[in-house]
């Protein structure tokens, strides 16, 4: 075919998604399977688009949205690669240069938030805006997000789900699950520390269960530090956890409640639901910001 054909992958912990295709209306084929030991799930990875390249021609780029930490700097010469991390077997896989040996194609990869959120900014609830964040609250809790239509990254990339909430120990005598910080956000909120705290998976528990008011209460936390860090233009909140779609007015009244009119924004101040909202793309975010990613290799 005339126009360039993309591969994108989202490596998450617990399943791969890998597509071939160009945009949200143009997605060839797709395919998911659990997540195993690195050289079973890259080569996978590797065979489905090995098939679809005999079908369609061969790829242009592939893009990738991986779990982390990650190594990012270009001139590292770990690039590409997964850190140490708790995924038993995946620390110091080089995930970038396994597809760039096997297919001789532009190959890139950032964590899976940040490509979720270029997925968003391309196509998705961030388009139009100059800088927002994405936030994913599901089996962990990780953020990334746009500034001037790039992924963000420093000194490494966002950490977003670690960052330190205040507790009430009385309130919520919970000790927090992250191996790290304990009670972190993610510790705190994430999908495994409610199923920890209450005995159940959040999706068992009624809508008028107290854990979402808490819930509410910890993300409403987290999120006006970041709003007050990086004043962003707007918070999607994606992931198996915001799936429980009555927890945006628990959090949109949390958010307002601890800001207390500081923040002088009609966003914040009298639009709330139009500021912090699910992602445009549903649960296609990250695969298609790896396509969005991958085409960026092509046309910049």
């Amino acid at each position: 075919m005339d126009r360039p054909l993309f591969g994108g992958i989202e490596a998450g912990g617990t399943k791969f998604v890998c597509v071939a295709g160009r945009s949200p209306d143009e997605i060839v084929v797709k395919a998911q399977f659990p997540t195993s030991d690195p050289q079973a799930t890259l080569k996978q990875s590797a065979d489905f688009f090995r098939e679809q390249e005999k079908q369609w021609g061969k790829l242009a780029a592939i893009g990738i949205a991986c779990f982390g930490p990650l190594e990012l700097d270009p001139s590292s010469p770990s690039y590409g690669f997964i850190l140490p991390t708790p995924k038993p077997g995946w620390s110091n896989v080089n995930v970038a240069g396994y597809f760039a040996e096997k297919f001789n194609i532009p190959v890139v990869i950032d964590t899976d938030v940040n490509v979720a959120a270029f997925g968003e900014w391309r196509w998705g609830a961030g388009q139009g805006l100059d800088q927002f964040i994405y936030l994913t609250i599901g089996t962990g809790i990780g953020g990334g997000g746009i500034i001037h239509g790039k992924m963000m990254h420093g000194l490494t990339h966002p950490e977003m789900g670690h960052i330190r909430l205040p507790q009430d120990v009385q309130q919520d005598p919970f000790e927090g699950i992250c191996p790290y910080h304990g009670n972190c956000l993610e510790g705190l909120a994430s999908g495994p520390a409610i199923e920890k705290r209450w005995g159940q998976k959040g999706e068992l528990l009624p809508a008028s269960h107290p854990a979402w008011r808490l819930e509410a209460q910890y993300i409403g936390i987290g999120l006006i530090n970041l709003v007050c860090i990086l004043s962003p233009q707007r918070i999607i909140l994606g992931g198996g956890v915001m799936k429980q779609q009555h927890l945006f007015p628990l959090i949109h009244t949390e958010v307002t409640r601890l800001l207390n009119d500081y923040i002088q924004s009609y966003s914040i101040q009298h639009n709330i639901a139009e500021y912090i909202v699910p992602p445009g793309l549903g649960s296609r975010s990250g695969v298609l910001g790896a396509i969005a990613l991958a085409s960026e290799q092509i046309h910049s």
